[in-house]
């Protein structure tokens, strides 16, 4: 890959004038998913528009790293620098990285063909300082008739409630996302202790990271681009009751931190709306389609007050967490 030696400047007109050279960082732990994870480079590696450059984090895992090394010469592969979790492997991408813009890419995420020109047309316009994209489900077995879509957010996807055009959002969804360099140098690293470890079901990192960079830029906008689309895998151990019990209290906890280090009005803002006017209608969606004969939806549209009673009560325990 191309080494990159340009230095970074802030948001602004004279960025904007020039091409944005690229980085792609795509940070992995477990080499079960190796599989899943080659599918996801090639598709980088395949875009309409290539990035300038590719950046695997191995996240403390010596035999994938190996591998990955022998089998992508050309690309960036590193050992996450700090204590395991997504957000010290990610910080690890960023530091090992060069390019303008910095996509992230979760290693079971398969983008399609124009989804890094999708998201990298967005900075041409110098007041967008992040981006991030549509994160469609591929689920290993059938979607389960309980599951509603407004929980997709459960499985790591984009869920009913996203805008369905490019639009402001406070962040992005973790799969899919991008945010300029010089952003995220003047707003700081990813933070421990928030975001995911191995296959703990804990997450928000890319919110509280969104909360501070648009603190610190605060005429700037964070953008949804749903065009910009990429596929996640979701396996079957996902797709049971269990772990949707497990993600929403992880979530309300997750939460719970974020509110203790940038306040409630902030941590919760895009939830407001979520709990008082997605999360309704999807409860009536549910309960008509149940009377026009689907049984599924009475399942759907038990599963988002159970959902929601479980984040809440995971928020409310990570409040009262030391």
């Amino acid at each position: 890959m191309t080494s990159l030696a340009q230095e970074p400047a802030p948001p602004g007109a004279e960025v904007a004038a020039r091409p944005q050279t690229v980085s792609v960082v795509v940070c992995a732990f477990d080499e079960g998913r190796q599989a899943l994870l080659q599918e996801s480079l090639g598709s980088v590696l395949g875009q309409s528009r290539p990035p300038e450059e590719l950046v695997l984090v191995v996240d403390h895992n010596e035999e994938l790293e190996r591998r990955m090394r022998e089998a992508y010469p050309d690309a960036t592969v590193v050992a996450n620098e700090g204590p395991q979790g997504l957000s010290q492997a990610r910080n690890t991408g960023v530091r090992n990285s060069s390019g303008d813009v910095l996509v992230f890419l979760d290693d079971d995420a398969c983008p399609e063909h124009d989804w890094l020109a999708e998201l990298v047309a967005r900075y041409d316009d110098p007041d967008v300082i992040g981006a991030g994209g549509l994160v469609l489900p591929r689920w290993e077995t059938e979607r389960p008739a309980w599951h509603p879509e407004e929980f997709d957010w459960v499985v790591g996807c984009s869920y009913r409630g996203l805008p369905e055009s490019v639009a402001p959002v406070r962040n992005p969804i973790g799969a899919n996302m991008s945010f300029r360099r010089s952003v995220l140098e003047r707003t700081g690293d990813f933070v421990e202790g928030i975001g995911r470890v191995g296959k703990r079901p804990l997450g928000c990192e890319e919110t509280e990271l969104s909360i501070r960079a648009r603190a610190a830029h605060r005429d700037s906008v964070i953008l949804h681009v749903p065009s910009a689309r990429v596929r996640h895998a979701v396996p079957a151990s996902r797709a049971e009751w269990g772990y949707f019990v497990s993600r929403c209290l992880a979530e309300g906890i997750s939460k719970a931190k974020v509110a203790r280090r940038r306040g409630s009005d902030s941590a919760l803002a895009s939830e407001r709306t979520y709990v008082t006017r997605t999360l309704p209608r999807g409860v009536a969606l549910g309960l008509r389609q149940a009377l026009r004969g689907d049984i599924g939806g009475l399942g759907r549209a038990g599963a988002i007050v159970i959902g929601l009673g479980l984040t809440v009560a995971g928020y409310v325990r990570g409040r009262l967490l030391p």
